[in-house]
């Protein structure tokens, strides 16, 4: 265990987050061991305490370990979880069913002054039709706040932008064709089902337990596609803990499996930093991943964008490159405006702030 930290490159916490989770995976730490104290660690490494406890806290925050009164910090990430045993199925899943999220809206001023802007410099460029994939300048955005917050680095060509996550998934069924088998969670957002049946495809549900998709049913399904959202499912308000997203790697690491991650309520995580990704997780480029901005922003936002794994960019542009965006070239511009102006992201940790204060208040 040699920890580098380079202190150029900040944060320093998050290298420290990254290099610790890397040894709990590996086994360099195994199930229920204990950490190094934050003294020790930070005295070996030669950073303060306060780092060390950042770090150690967004370890707890992903699930990898969990804090244990006056004796540390210990593992409780499973490698070995993965299609070991079954996993009874959780009633919390039936019990959040009629408690949907409330997301508070994005400042009107801001947009509406956002709006003007947009259409006073760009009035010559709002009304052409952006590129079939969506226009240059929302897709490098996305490209720069995802490489920002999320730790997803992809180049401009891996980024679609449509018109709400329905349309992207769609897009998905006509990518992979319809004589798939998809697998989804149970319970799960409707509309995922009510897609498709509508596409006509065959997928099989899969229950949840109280951290995830069941594994033995996991281990037992025909499908070759998991459409998961990590964080967390709706309506359960499940969310898949460290052992069990590595556990969805595992099960895609066969050729031809690949999965899709709904990530819409990750930016409003209470958590010091947003869960760790499946596409970044995975190693085999064989994650697609999908967010909008109907909950950062409004839900009359219809905007979403998926990010392609390398190896199908090709097979899009050749399959369905012929779409035209659905997304009016003013909204793009708009959105491109407000993350690159830090209106998107302060609106989010403004939220986040408070969303916090509201939890440890209740504690």
């Amino acid at each position: 265990m040699n920890y580098v930290i380079n202190k150029n490159e900040q944060p320093v916490y998050l290298q420290i987050y990254r290099q610790v989770r890397d040894d709990i995976i590996a086994g360099v730490f195994p199930y229920n061991s204990k950490l190094l104290s934050k003294r020790l660690l930070a005295d070996k490494i030669g950073v303060s305490t306060i780092t060390i406890e950042h770090a150690y806290s967004l370890l707890y925050e992903e699930g990898y370990v969990e804090s244990r009164e006056r004796s540390g910090y210990f593992v409780i990430f499973k490698q070995t979880d993965g299609f070991a045993s079954a996993v009874t199925s959780s009633d919390v899943a039936i019990r959040h069913k009629n408690s949907p999220t409330i997301y508070p809206s994005f400042p009107l001023s801001i947009l509406s002054k956002t709006m003007r802007k947009v259409v006073t410099e760009y009035y010559d460029v709002i009304l052409e039709k952006t590129s079939n994939e969506g226009c240059i300048e929302l897709r490098n955005a996305i490209k720069l706040y995802l490489m920002r917050n999320r730790a997803i680095n992809v180049e401009i060509d891996q980024i679609v932008i449509g018109s709400g996550a329905e349309y992207l998934y769609s897009l998905i069924v006509d990518l992979f064709g319809r004589d798939k088998i998809y697998a989804i969670e149970d319970p799960s957002y409707e509309k995922i089902e009510k897609i498709y049946y509508t596409a006509g495809v065959k997928y099989e549900l899969l229950p949840l337990s109280n951290d995830g998709i069941d594994s033995v049913a996991l281990s037992k399904t025909n499908a070759t596609i998991l459409h998961t959202t990590p964080y967390p499912s709706f309506p359960s308000g499940i969310t898949a803990s460290a052992s069990k997203r590595h556990e969805y790697i595992k099960w895609a690491n066969k050729d031809g499996h690949f999965i899709i991650e709904s990530d819409y309520g990750s930016e409003f995580s209470i958590a010091s930093q947003p869960m760790e990704t499946l596409f970044t997780l995975s190693t085999y480029d064989n994650v697609i991943y999908l967010n909008t901005f109907s909950k950062t922003i409004s839900s009359s936002m219809r905007v979403g964008y998926m990010v392609l794994p390398k190896q199908l960019v090709k097979r899009f542009q050749d399959k369905l490159g012929f779409y035209s965006c659905t997304v009016p070239t003013f909204e793009q511009y708009v959105l491109a405006q407000l993350i690159n102006n830090g209106d998107f992201e302060r609106h989010i940790n403004r939220v986040r702030r408070n969303k916090r204060k509201e939890y440890l208040s209740k504690k």
